[in-house]
């Protein structure tokens, strides 16, 4: 992989890792998140380092499917609310259009 390496800790160990260029804030922000969860676990006495590690993947993949799950239904909201929208507007164009005088002939 090109680019440098970053060194991140996880639970007190440091760990150097590849990373792209110009991805060096993302994956930080990922590591202090990832240590923040791995800590989380650890404080509900779960002992080892894998076992951490593997709870801690757990509770951020239901955490990543949760939210898919719910942009899902936001979008699945999105396309409803756009084909009441476009029902409406027929409505109203129908209606004014019935509204319109004809014109008389003489």
């Amino acid at each position: 992989m090109s680019g440098s390496s970053l060194v991140i800790h996880l639970l007190d160990k440091e760990y150097r890792v590849a990373c792209p260029p110009g991805e060096q804030d993302n994956l930080l922000r990922a590591a202090r998140y990832l240590d923040d969860q791995m800590r989380e676990v650890r404080q509900a006495n779960v002992i080892g380092l894998e076992r951490i590690a593997i709870m801690a993947a757990l509770n951020m993949s239901h955490e990543l499917l949760e939210a898919r799950e719910h942009l899902d239904s936001d979008a699945d909201s999105d396309a409803r609310v756009e084909g009441l929208l476009s029902r409406l507007e027929n409505e109203i164009r129908a209606f004014e259009e019935s509204q319109t005088p004809t014109p008389v002939k003489p």
